[in-house]
């Protein structure tokens, strides 16, 4: 299990690389990575994520420890940004290792999941010079509840 709260920009090729180089035995790899997008009609300046140092890290470690006990899985990556970060950087990356996709493919949907409504980080857009908390969106909790 592999967890980063970082303000550094991430290279999604050479994570994976070195993720995938520790197993052994898998036959199936799920990636998902979140890239802060622009809007449509207003033009996003970047956006501030900000969370609690510690308190963020070990939620996100009792979620990936859930995931190992509802899953089989033989490992997980979770990365996550903070700070500032502009349109099309990556924020996310979330990774999954099993020895068969079914069980790959949901357990980094319930990480995605729980990342994008229960992880405790804080998001503001600067959208045109003005700054917008991002709300809790219902068709996020909704995803999440289905597990």
């Amino acid at each position: 299990m592999h967890i980063s709260v970082q303000n550094e920009f991430f290279d999604f090729s050479k994570e994976i690389e070195n993720f995938s180089s520790k197993l052994d035995n898998i036959g199936a790899l799920v990636t998902f990575t979140g890239i802060v997008r622009g809007q449509k009609s207003i033009t996003l300046d970047y956006m501030l994520i900000e969370h609690y140092p510690g308190m963020t890290e070990t939620q996100i470690k009792l979620i990936v420890k859930e995931t190992f006990k509802r899953w089989k899985i033989c490992d997980a990556l979770v990365i996550h940004r903070y700070g500032k970060l502009e349109p099309g950087e990556p924020i996310m990356m979330v990774a999954t290792a099993a020895q068969h996709r079914k069980e790959a493919f949901e357990a980094a949907e319930y990480l995605m999941d729980y990342l994008k409504s229960r992880a405790p980080f804080w998001k503001k857009e600067i959208l045109n010079g003005e700054e917008n908390w991002v709300e809790a969106k219902s068709a996020d909790e909704a995803a999440l509840n289905r597990w």
